[in-house]
């Protein structure tokens, strides 16, 4: 009988290459929020894949990219420390996307990590293969990958073998999760991205990026089948929470419509949505402010 298998996979790139539609698609369910945005993914999540041979734990990171404030500092230092001790780093490139230099950047300031480097280029489906080896001989002369595995987040094209792989070269070691966990998130967290996400789609220029959620109450009622959850949109300018209501408030009830519906499908619950709009100047670059809405200096650990 083949060994058990089991280990941190961490998924790696610029902002807006894919990472997060990878992600759920190698487990097969929604888990990470996703937008067209940059820099939607702001935390280190973590996914979990059960195999019969083993079980793949998959960290979803944000971009890494030159970031001027504290919070997208904290972002990047987030996806490096997650990077350092995996035992497999996803290198993810869009197929269409020459080699830059934050790319270089990035794997210069995880050459000393432990795990098996595979170069993943992904949106396969928008390019024609032939056009990849200029690509893939810029990245070989960058660094050694283990592996080069061209694939389709979206539609899916290669992540059988890309699975295949990440088994192949993952330690023996008995499972670290329990087979029915899915995530590490708590549903207080996966709320707030839910309408994070939603945010993210109703609005525009610097508002997704100046905008955090909080959720305030978190109340069960078993007996009427029924979830009350009040929850707090950070803004950082009294122009933006203007904007996030809208016009008689109709952008915030399009935004909290939007979030019940899928928070109710998630539940299996009704759903009692309230949101409030307040405004913390310069969030952002508050590290005090950080800390208390969710977003710690780094994470030094992936277990």
């Amino acid at each position: 009988m083949a060994p058990f298998k089991s280990g941190f996979i961490s998924i790696l790139g610029r902002p807006n290459v894919g990472k997060s539609t990878l992600f759920n698609r190698l487990l097969g369910d929604k888990i990470a929020i996703i937008a067209e945005k940059p820099q939607t993914t702001r935390n280190r999540i973590l996914g979990i894949k059960h195999l019969e041979g083993g079980q793949l734990i998959f960290l979803d990171t944000p971009g890494i990219h030159p970031g001027r404030s504290e919070l997208n500092q904290r972002m990047v230092r987030t996806a490096i420390a997650s990077g350092r001790d995996a035992d497999v780093l996803l290198f993810l490139i869009e197929a269409a996307s020459p080699l830059v230099e934050k790319d270089q950047k990035m794997i210069e300031s995880l050459k000393g990590s432990k795990g098996v480097p595979f170069l993943v280029i992904n949106k396969m489906d928008l390019v024609k293969r032939k056009n990849l080896l200029p690509i893939i001989d810029q990245y070989q002369r960058l660094h050694h990958f283990k592996e080069i595995i061209p694939i389709s987040a979206m539609t899916g094209e290669g992540t059988d073998i890309l699975i295949k792989e990440i088994l192949n070269v993952l330690p023996e070691s008995p499972a670290y999760y329990p087979e029915d966990m899915i995530t590490d998130q708590t549903e207080r967290f996966w709320v707030s991205e839910r309408i994070r996400e939603k945010v993210i789609h109703q609005t525009y220029q610097e508002i997704p990026y100046s905008t955090a959620v909080t959720i305030e109450e978190f109340k069960e009622h078993s007996e009427k089948n029924l979830v009350i959850i009040k929850a707090t949109i950070h803004v950082e300018r009294d122009s933006q929470k203007k904007i996030l209501i809208g016009k008689g408030g109709e952008k915030m009830k399009r935004i909290g419509e939007a979030a019940r519906k899928e928070v109710e499908a998630f539940l299996g619950a009704r759903v009692f949505l309230e949101l409030w709009v307040t405004v913390e100047k310069n969030w952002t670059q508050n590290p005090q402010a950080l800390d208390r809405l969710g977003y710690p200096p780094t994470l030094t650990h992936v277990s």
